[in-house]
């Protein structure tokens, strides 16, 4: 399945407006609001049912593009390097124009750099976006759009089908603490990292 332009455009245009919209990722469907914009963010918790000490990640196209909201040491930008784009979120020291209300008031942010065309296209429309899944909190991911609960489906200004996503969640891993703080997918691989770093 192809996503046109003209349904990038209408999500970069609700995103600017202050809306939000589902994406897909390369692991489940994202709820994605303008992840720099406070009362956005505020409403990707509100639809969610989501606890405000539970931060959201920051989605963004690269880890350039990361570079210019966070203040990652060097040690952790070679980890982001080795495993971004891809299903991995990074915890790194926050910039400062990101919101309190993204990291529930913490210094640290955890990056999402999706390795899914369609959503890297949509955050260069966008700039960073909240990277959470689309489905309210304590239920299940959604895979397929077939499965968008009603709130959030009639929450969102848009919805960006790109069919089936695989479903496995992201490895969180705070690269500088050594720790991950949630297994998903390649674990093993950022354990093997950590133990002997190529840096």
């Amino acid at each position: 399945m192809t996503t046109d332009s003209d349904t990038l455009r209408r999500a970069a245009e609700a995103v600017a407006d202050g809306d939000l919209v589902v994406y897909p990722t390369e692991t489940v469907y994202g709820l994605g609001g303008d992840a720099l914009d406070p009362d956005a963010v505020e409403r990707v918790f509100d639809l969610k049912g989501r606890e405000r000490s539970n931060p959201l990640s920051l989605g963004v196209p690269s880890v350039d593009a990361a570079l210019r909201h966070t203040k990652p040491t060097e040690f952790a930008i070679s980890f982001a390097r080795a495993f971004l784009p891809g299903p991995v979120t990074v915890v790194v020291e926050r910039g400062d124009a990101v919101p309190d209300a993204l990291t529930a008031g913490r210094d640290r942010v955890g990056i999402r750099v999706p390795d899914q065309p369609v959503a890297r296209d949509l955050l260069r429309e966008t700039g960073p976006l909240t990277a959470t899944s689309a489905n309210v909190s304590g239920r299940g991911s959604v895979t397929s759009l077939d499965d968008l609960g009603d709130r959030i489906r009639e929450g969102v200004a848009v919805l960006i089908d790109d069919g089936e996503t695989p479903g496995t969640e992201s490895t969180v891993v705070d690269p500088e603490a050594r720790t991950i703080h949630r297994r998903g997918a390649m674990a093993g691989a950022i354990e093997a990292w950590l133990d002997d770093p190529p840096v």
